[in-house]
């Protein structure tokens, strides 16, 4: 049997297999809510065959996005919008469906990466003054943020909370925390981008506070027997910034509070990150973190091959991997991946006749022999 298309839980979340769906963003939304690209983009990919979706970072304030594009779910309009397309999805799919809440911090107000992906400054059309833990710009020629101050700080969570309320009224499964990639939590959590004097800077206990505080409102505002885990960057590949330690050290934090799973990225915080990447080369990151914390982890990053993600899983270096480009190359890469390990995933009846006649198992509950 397949390791990688074995049931398996993120707390009490029931998941036909450990493959998942890595959120990305689309920058399709218009102020903050989801339209017909997310439509088609979400429909197809609920089809994938994987055993979570996580829908693309989602900004808990409008300044918290990192683009105007950036789906929302701060009003009511947001959450309106969000639920026309998850409606159009689960009638046609059985995918458990998370959603992974953030905000931009610093690194707000930006291009849409194509047309630059730079930062908009303040006093451009659409641009907005990004926030932080600390006042420093995330590259040299930007503008620096503002510096967030108790009442900041209350608004974030406050944000972060009333978007948790509106996810479960949406009925998702699960919330994924948004602390990676420099955005605003990670940039609490990194010595590189807090450089703060008072409780949340300095010692990593410091550091760690805000976005613990985070995981806590978010916890107690979404139902208890729906999972709330967080993704981190468990590097910043930059000398004297966060690392695998201090990662592990907060993924303990987060276990004792009831953290259902960690998804293990790495950098983002700072342009001066030197990365070499290969496939897998986050992997060990994830097995670090399983192996301190006993928290379930999901790995993520150039993992590409059926035979690759069934090692992953098999040999325990986490419990699920995730796929993000490679989806979106391949929508069906879950049918072809257990085609390969001589798994079976759920397809709509629709789609049945495509089986090839040599993988007549693949699809389960597929009738073969119609007309």
């Amino acid at each position: 049997m397949s390791h990688l298309f074995s049931p398996w839980q993120i707390g009490q979340l029931d998941l036909d297999n450990r493959v998942v769906i890595a959120p990305m963003a689309q920058y399709a939304a218009r102020d903050g809510s989801a339209g017909d690209w997310h439509a088609l983009h979400l429909g197809r990919l609920a089809l994938a065959g994987a055993g979570l979706l996580i829908l693309e970072a989602t900004a808990v304030l409008p300044e918290g996005r990192v683009t105007p594009a950036d789906l929302g779910l701060y009003c009511d309009d947001n959450e309106e919008a969000l639920g026309r397309v998850l409606k159009m999805a689960r009638a046609y799919s059985p995918v458990k469906v998370a959603i992974q809440l953030g905000h931009g911090g610093r690194k707000a107000s930006s291009q849409v990466p194509w047309q630059g992906g730079q930062q908009i400054r303040s006093n451009q059309p659409e641009g907005w003054r990004g926030v932080a833990p600390s006042p420093l710009p995330h590259g040299p020629e930007e503008e620096a943020p503002i510096e967030l101050d108790s009442q900041g700080m209350a608004r974030v969570i406050d944000g972060f909370v009333a978007a948790a309320r509106r996810a479960a009224r949406l009925g998702i499964d699960g919330i994924e925390i948004h602390a990676a990639h420099g955005y605003l939590l990670h940039e609490y959590l990194s010595p590189l981008s807090n450089q703060r004097t008072d409780a949340y800077g300095g010692s990593l206990e410091n550091r760690m506070r805000f976005p613990l505080e985070v995981f806590d409102a978010v916890r107690a505002a979404f139902p208890e027997e729906r999972p709330v885990w967080v993704r981190v960057s468990a590097t910043d590949w930059v000398d004297g910034g966060w690392n695998i330690e201090s990662t592990i050290r907060f993924a303990q934090a987060l276990k004792a509070r009831g953290c259902a799973a960690i998804h293990v990225s790495t950098g983002g915080v700072s342009p001066l990150q030197k990365i070499a990447p290969a496939p897998g080369y986050q992997v060990g990151f994830a097995e670090k973190i399983r192996a301190g914390t006993g928290l379930p982890t999901i790995a993520v990053g150039l993992i590409t091959e059926p035979e690759q993600a069934e090692a992953i899983v098999a040999q325990g270096q986490a419990d699920a991997v995730a796929l993000g480009r490679g989806v979106l190359y391949d929508p069906h890469w879950p049918w072809h991946a257990a085609a390969v390990l001589g798994a079976q995933v759920d397809a709509p009846p629709q789609y049945w006749r495509s089986q090839p006649s040599r993988y007549k198992a693949l699809f389960r509950g597929a009738r073969i022999g119609m007309r």
